[in-house]
């Protein structure tokens, strides 16, 4: 059985225009990222689906629903966005001058966490555990096209996971509102389109 899974992330707020560390802090999306959807919407690059599945968080339960309605979904908490902790809503600038932040940025193992927040490789492993539970979901409701609306580290997590010698982690991350379409046949990923090639001609 073939699969196509739409990975979308959330639409931009506040807390991204002014570049801060916004991880578990849930917010909504700005005017600018309520507007921004809906043009994507209007210019018709997001595909149908049978099923959808979102974070949980504010901003990707508002962008779903900008884009498809009041539309039941499946919640899948460890497709939440990375935890900063102690770093939530605060800027490089604001931070730079701390010792354990110089540690967590400088950290190339991955294994140093922000204070009362995760590590890298603590983030990595939620966040393929959650992927893999949303693939059960959508095996087990025998789904042909699925919608997960998340967010942009997670996606990256995803994407450089499954297509390791393309781009690095920043790479992945796709613009607010954009996103991956993958193509899954017999329980693997084969391969994968930008979300807005679906655009209507």
């Amino acid at each position: 059985m073939s699969t196509l899974i739409h990975i979308i992330r959330h639409g931009r707020t506040s807390a991204n225009d002014k570049r801060l560390y916004c991880g578990s802090t849930d917010i909504s999306l700005s005017e600018n990222g309520i507007r921004e959807i809906l043009e994507f919407k209007e210019s018709g690059i997001y595909p149908e689906a049978d099923l959808f599945i979102t974070s949980g968080m504010k901003r990707a339960v508002e962008t779903l629903r900008l884009i498809y309605g009041d539309i039941d979904h499946v919640v899948m908490e460890d497709l939440r966005e990375y935890c900063f902790g102690d770093f939530e809503m605060q800027s490089h600038y604001e931070l730079e001058s701390r010792h354990d932040y110089q540690k967590w940025i400088a950290d190339e193992k991955g294994d140093v966490c922000c204070p009362r927040g995760e590590s890298r490789n603590g983030f990595y492993h939620r966040i393929f555990r959650g992927f893999e539970e949303a693939l059960r979901e959508i095996e087990k409701r025998k789904a042909s096209s699925a919608v997960i609306v998340c967010h942009g580290g997670v996606i990256a997590a995803v994407m450089s996971r499954l297509f390791t010698d393309e781009k690095g982690f920043y790479g992945w991350q796709p613009k607010y509102g954009l996103g991956y379409t993958l193509h899954c046949s017999g329980g693997e990923i084969t391969a994968y389109q930008d979300i807005d090639s679906h655009k209507a001609r």
